[in-house]
């Protein structure tokens, strides 16, 4: 028998339990299906496509090895399979459960009834702790973690090829036709790097990652770095988890069991946002709560938009935090956090475009975190409390030197340091505000002032917390000690920070 494997997110060898299966039913095709319509969606983007590239090759070496090189298709999916599953009398497709965005549901929609109509089984099996087609919440915790406690599945120790396919050459950005996207410190792709960060967090890196993962300064290096290659599967999470586990098991001394303890918190606080959009794929388009789909413009300003974008408002931290995205495809999970709420409350811009803009400079983007973090960070679950940060605050707390502003928006060098993160109340202000570096584009206070109390006007509306026990009944997690606080609207204790954005 002649069987696909179908690569998407999931790029690996090892514990791969498509792969492992389709070893032993006969010569094995695997196939990634390089798709353009795609990779011109406004969540995706050339770093994207660069990191994928970078992981693709180093599939396609791994795969090699064992007998069967990665083959590369570029087109539609339907079209891709119906003429490969022809050619190769291919009966039998065998790929992992994917929870992408909106445009990869509809697209797996479609390659179901091609099968379907095609006589061909397609299978798709699990590959983290999401569970498909979830009737409740109730006891979701303890499946999750019997699957990524559960044994790994080794690589097989040789693939038989299915015999005379082209492999096909991995496309560059510009073969695709994708936007030019400069991102000078962009993380490398594949495999092996991956295995690399996650030896060196779990040795060396991570020993103050719980209290250094707040400010973009210590976080760049304590935390995990691990999120764009989970997103993209050149590692599986069930790996990541029991690494971490057995590295908790050696007993190690300092600052390392509240470190570990804090990223098995949030390996779990991955699984639990992904099963969120699995459970609801139109997260990315229609917010939880819909009484908030009407609370800001559909239409967001556009200078506001472009400005936010550009990290050009005139807010000094804000505008280093996109900046320093812009140039890295990674930002902190506290900054996440603040960038989105700002251009939320004090912007006033709709979360679809923001997100959007985010989506595609993460390299790390994972749309079963992005999305449903994107709508708390909005204020537009109903179950979540209002946190509106104070970007000048914010920069006064995770840049208290001021050296993360000054490197990432240099023409305030003249600033005073006391003036740096409020540059307009500097006596000299006007040397430089206006000419080298625009003024503030809203006033901090006013406008998270106007934001909360449109935000609390619209909860007081009658029927709002009808719909929010909806919400709970859905989404909200269950009384486990990871899962704190997910679904009260009272303001939350401090450390219920840990799950603003799960960059890990």
């Amino acid at each position: 028998m002649n069987v696909l494997v179908w690569f998407k997110r999931d790029l690996r060898p090892h514990d791969h339990p498509a792969l492992a299966r389709a070893a032993g039913l006969g010569a094995v095709m695997p196939l990634y299906i390089v798709e353009p319509e795609y990779w011109h969606l406004p969540d995706t983007s050339a770093r994207q496509w660069a990191f994928t590239a970078e992981a693709l090759a180093d599939l396609r070496e791994g795969l090699g090895a064992l007998g069967a090189p990665l083959i590369l298709r570029v087109g539609e999916a339907v079209s891709v399979l119906d003429r490969l599953c022809r050619q190769h009398h291919i009966a039998r497709i065998l790929s992992h459960e994917e929870t992408g965005n909106l445009w990869t549901y509809a697209r797996d929609r479609r390659v179901a009834a091609w099968a379907r109509g095609a006589g061909v089984i397609w299978e798709e099996l699990p590959q983290q702790g999401v569970i498909r087609r979830l009737g409740s919440r109730n006891g979701w915790a303890g499946q999750r973690d019997a699957f990524v406690g559960g044994p790994q599945v080794a690589a097989p120790a040789a693939l038989r090829a299915v015999p005379g396919v082209e492999p096909g050459a991995i496309p560059s950005a510009r073969a695709l036709r994708l936007a030019d996207d400069p991102c000078a410190h962009r993380q490398a792709g594949g495999r092996q790097h991956g295995l690399a960060l996650l030896d060196s967090f779990l040795t060396q890196r991570g020993e103050p990652y719980r209290a250094a993962m707040s400010s973009p300064l210590t976080g760049e290096r304590a935390c995990s770095r691990l999120s764009a290659h989970l997103a993209l599967g050149t590692l599986s999470s069930r790996e990541v988890v029991q690494a971490a586990a057995a590295r908790a098991a050696e007993r190690p001394g300092g600052r390392w069991p509240g470190a570990l303890a804090s990223f098995q918190s949030r390996m779990a606080w991955r699984d639990h946002f992904i099963q969120k959009l699995e459970s609801e794929p139109r997260i990315e388009i229609r917010a939880l709560h819909r009484a908030a789909d009407q609370l800001r413009p559909l239409a967001p300003d556009a200078a506001r938009l472009a400005a936010w974008e550009a990290g050009e408002t005139g807010l000094p931290f804000l505008d280093a935090c996109m900046r320093y995205l812009r140039a890295t495809g990674w930002l902190n999970f506290r900054m996440r956090s603040m960038v989105m709420a700002v251009a939320s409350y004090h912007l006033w811009l709709d979360w679809r475009a923001t997100g959007a803009v985010l989506a595609r400079r993460f390299t790390d983007y994972e749309p079963g975190i992005h999305w449903p973090q994107v709508q708390m960070q909005a204020g537009v679950t109903g179950i979540n409390t209002i946190r509106i940060y104070n970007p000048v605050k914010q920069g006064h707390d995770q840049d208290p030197t001021g050296a993360f502003t000054r490197r990432w928006v240099p023409e305030l060098a003249a600033v005073p340091d006391p003036f740096l993160q409020e540059p307009w109340k500097w006596p000299g202000a006007r040397a430089v505000l206006g000419r080298l570096y625009p003024e503030p584009i809203v006033d901090v206070a006013a406008a998270a002032r106007a934001a909360r109390e449109a935000c609390w006007g619209l909860r007081k509306e009658r029927g709002f917390r009808e719909e929010v026990a909806e919400v709970i009944e859905r989404h909200a997690s269950r009384a486990d000690p990871r899962f704190v606080n997910d679904r009260s609207p009272r303001p939350r204790r401090r450390a219920d920070a840990a799950q603003m954005s799960l960059d890990l």
